[in-house]
């Protein structure tokens, strides 16, 4: 990867310096986080449990940082299942000589099956084994994704596995740890970024009572929708995709925090309503928690 300029460096500090919400006089704290990142002051360990690994692809789809700058230049990633080189025996001695050492930063995606640890396992350990001797180690536990954040899909209604959320599972093991959830499936890449930053430089974001950055999830996405005038008007949508609120498709925008409606996806070219299709509520807390939870839903009578 060709070495970046000082200039091309604090134009990345501002762009993160927006995505998280604040002002461009926030930039040189940004940049400064940033340097601390790669000189490795903050390693990161990943892990994964039960998950699609939907929010490994995520990040590969970052924009501004991209993923090669982010892992080349901004996050000392010591360890991720699908992305390090290291494989096999020597990947877990990196595993366990990380938490031997402690001070890292331990991002986990996918759930916990806390009801049949052999489920999911990694060089032979349960993943619940690895994440809560990690946990204990760590300065702080990011849960990735809406497996990892409630439990998501794994989790739901009538689950074989046992699968719990990682704050519950670190809550039932007795593990006291700074936590934030970023749920979305998959969870925004600007998310993770923005909260490693966050956490280098002004210490844990603001977090409301589910412990989500309110930079992030302050907001029901109803309030930021762009078809909100529509619901307003009262002219609804009949079909997916046609013009109108699609609240009556059953979008859970009126139920869901987040800012997908102003930070887009895809390098920020796209957003499932902007698409047509109703917000089917990934990053919400009920998601998929029950056996006949709705993906979409028609007939929706009453107003939000």
């Amino acid at each position: 990867m060709p070495r970046i300029t000082r200039r091309e460096f604090l134009e990345r500090s501002v762009k993160l310096a927006a995505m998280m919400g604040l002002g461009a006089t926030a930039a040189p704290r940004i940049a400064e986080s940033l340097e601390q990142l790669a000189a490795g002051q903050a390693p990161v360990v990943w892990l994964q449990g039960q998950s699609c690994s939907g929010c490994s692809v995520s990040f590969l789809n970052a924009d501004s940082p991209t993923p090669a700058e982010i892992l080349t230049g901004s996050i000392s990633l010591r360890f991720h299942s699908t992305l390090s080189t290291a494989t096999g025996e020597i990947g877990m001695e990196i595993v366990h000589r990380m938490i031997q050492e402690g001070g890292f930063y331990l991002v986990v995606e996918g759930s916990i099956p806390a009801g049949m640890p052999e489920a999911c396992k990694m060089g032979e350990e349960s993943i619940a084994s690895l994440v809560s001797r990690s946990a204990q180690k760590a300065n702080a536990v990011i849960a990735i994704g809406a497996c990892a954040a409630f439990g998501g899909i794994p989790a739901a209604e009538n689950n074989p596995t046992g699968a719990v959320s990682v704050p519950r599972f670190l809550e039932n093991e007795g593990i006291a740890k700074p936590l934030i959830r970023l749920p979305g499936c998959p969870c925004h890449p600007d998310w993770l970024t923005g909260t490693l930053v966050h956490l280098l430089q002004f210490g844990l974001p603001e977090l409301d009572g589910f412990n989500r950055p309110k930079m992030f999830y302050g907001r029901l996405i109803h309030e930021q929708c762009p078809r909100f005038a529509d619901y307003e008007r009262e002219s609804f949508a009949q079909t997916l995709s046609s013009e109108g609120c699609l609240f009556k498709l059953g979008c859970l925008g009126p139920q869901t925090h987040a800012d997908c409606t102003l930070r887009y996806w895809n390098s920020h070219t796209n957003t499932c309503i902007k698409a047509g299709a109703p917000c089917i509520g990934c990053a919400s807390e009920t998601f998929a928690s029950k056996a006949d939870f709705p993906f979409y839903r028609k007939g929706e009578s009453n107003k939000a």
